[in-house]
């Protein structure tokens, strides 16, 4: 019989104060921390979905950045839409996780994972910087 070995998580939460300018508002602290990590997952704290997307970014190469969001998630998201540049009159309802690749939204696991089986994902990271194959 084999024995479980604990599972330890490869990433911590980024606290609040360590965004790059704390006195400016979340929307360009979160657009420079967008803007500089090649890829991005955004997702709340302990969310599966999160773990698969990293997991999913981790087998093909991609080292990708991960933040927890531990504060209140539906004023998060509205500033993650402003962010993102996804209006209400797009119909188009931002949720968790959001994976952010070249700075810009690239959507949730399910097209992260849709482009992974048609092919279609290793050259976009490429084009992003974030793979060197």
């Amino acid at each position: 019989m084999q024995k479980a070995v604990p599972h330890r998580s490869s990433w911590l939460p980024i606290p609040q104060n360590t965004l790059p300018s704390p006195q400016l508002p979340l929307p360009k602290a979160l657009k420079s921390v967008i803007s500089e990590n090649p890829v991005i997952i955004l997702g709340k704290r302990g969310c599966c979905m999160c773990h698969v997307a990293w997991w999913l970014l981790q087998s093909l190469g991609v080292n990708p950045t991960v933040y927890e969001v531990d504060e209140d998630e539906d004023r998060f998201l509205q500033e993650l839409a402003t962010v993102a540049g996804v209006g209400v009159e797009q119909d188009c309802q931002l949720k968790f996780p959001a994976v952010f690749i070249g700075g810009r939204l690239f959507g949730g696991l399910e097209r992260i994972m849709a482009t992974h089986i048609t092919g279609e994902l290793v050259p976009v990271l490429k084009q992003a910087g974030a793979l060197w194959l």
